[in-house]
């Protein structure tokens, strides 16, 4: 199994939200925001992402 390149991935991340504890770790970040019905910050451009609506609804408003 290939190893967590967490700092290139931290180093990509667009997530403004701060106290988040799986930045830098894709796998744990999408399984998150799958639950929640949304899509991790990465999914959206920054000025989106700072809105905090990661929703599926406002992903497909953004690139549909």
């Amino acid at each position: 199994m290939p190893e967590c390149k967490l700092q290139e991935n931290k180093s990509r991340c667009n997530c403004t939200y701060e106290p988040c504890s799986r930045k830098g770790i894709c796998c744990e970040c999408i399984q998150y925001h799958l639950r929640m019905k949304q899509l991790p910050a990465c999914f959206f451009p920054s000025d989106v992402e700072k809105t905090y609506d990661r929703s599926i609804k406002r992903f497909i408003e953004t690139y549909g």
